[in-house]
C-alpha cells in the first residue's frame, strides 16, 4: 500500500480545499442579494422623505428573499419554541421578523458608501454554511458574516454575525430572560410593544 508523503498532510490540513458548487452556489445567492440591497442604498433617485420609505421597502423585499425567518425563530427561542401554540409561533414569526428587518436595515445602511468583498464559504454541517465578507471602510475592516442552510436546492440566511456578534444570539438572550418570568404570551406582549415604538 502506497503510503502518502506527510508533506502532502500537511498541506491538506493547513489549507482549506476548494469549495464545493454548493457552497459557490450559497456564497452566489448571498453575494446578489448583499449587492441588490447596496443598489438601492446607492440609488441617487431615492432621497427624501418619500425616496427613504420606498429605500427601506425596497431593501425589506430583497431582504424577505434572503432570510429564513421561521428558522430564525425556532434557533432564537430554541427549546423555547415548544412552549408556543401553533397560533402564537405564526404570530411570534411576524413581530421577530419585522424587528430583524428593522435591525438589518438600520446595520447595513451604515454601509452604504464602503465597499463590500465576499472572502470564503466554510462549511458548518452537512446542509449549512457561513458565507464571510468584509466591509472595507477608512478606519479598517468590518467582518459580517452570513449562514445558510439548504433547503429543497435553496439557499436561506438563518443567521447574521456581524463584528463577531450572532444576530439570533443576541435575542435569544434577551428573549429567555423575559421567558424566564413570563409566559409565551408575555413575550409577544413585550414584542407587540416593540413594534408600536418604532412606527
Amino acid at each position: 500500500m502506497r503510503r502518502i508523503p506527510l508533506t502532502v498532510i500537511v498541506l491538506i490540513l493547513l489549507f482549506p480545499m476548494a469549495a464545493r458548487p454548493e457552497q459557490q452556489d450559497a456564497q452566489a445567492t448571498v453575494q446578489a442579494h448583499v449587492n441588490n440591497v447596496l443598489k438601492v442604498l446607492r440609488n441617487p433617485a431615492l432621497k427624501g422623505e418619500k425616496g427613504e420609505k420606498e429605500k427601506k421597502a425596497e431593501i425589506m423585499a430583497e431582504a424577505e428573499k434572503l432570510f429564513d425567518f421561521v428558522e430564525l425563530s425556532k434557533r432564537t427561542l430554541g427549546l423555547d419554541w415548544n412552549r408556543f401554540s401553533l397560533d402564537r409561533r405564526k404570530e411570534f414569526v411576524n413581530l421577530y421578523k419585522a424587528l430583524l428587518l428593522d435591525t438589518y436595515v438600520d446595520r447595513i445602511t451604515a454601509y452604504t458608501n464602503e465597499k463590500v468583498e465576499f472572502t470564503n464559504t466554510v462549511p458548518l454541517s452537512r446542509n449549512t454554511v457561513e458565507v464571510r465578507s468584509e466591509v472595507i471602510t477608512q478606519s479598517g475592516l468590518t467582518p459580517i458574516d452570513y449562514r445558510a442552510m439548504n433547503e429543497s436546492s435553496q439557499w436561506k440566511v438563518y443567521d447574521v454575525v456581524i463584528e463577531g456578534v450572532s444576530l439570533i444570539g443576541n435575542y435569544r438572550s434577551q428573549f429567555r430572560e423575559i421567558l424566564i418570568n413570563q409566559s409565551p404570551q408575555g413575550l409577544l406582549d413585550t414584542l407587540r410593544k416593540r413594534a408600536g415604538g418604532r412606527s
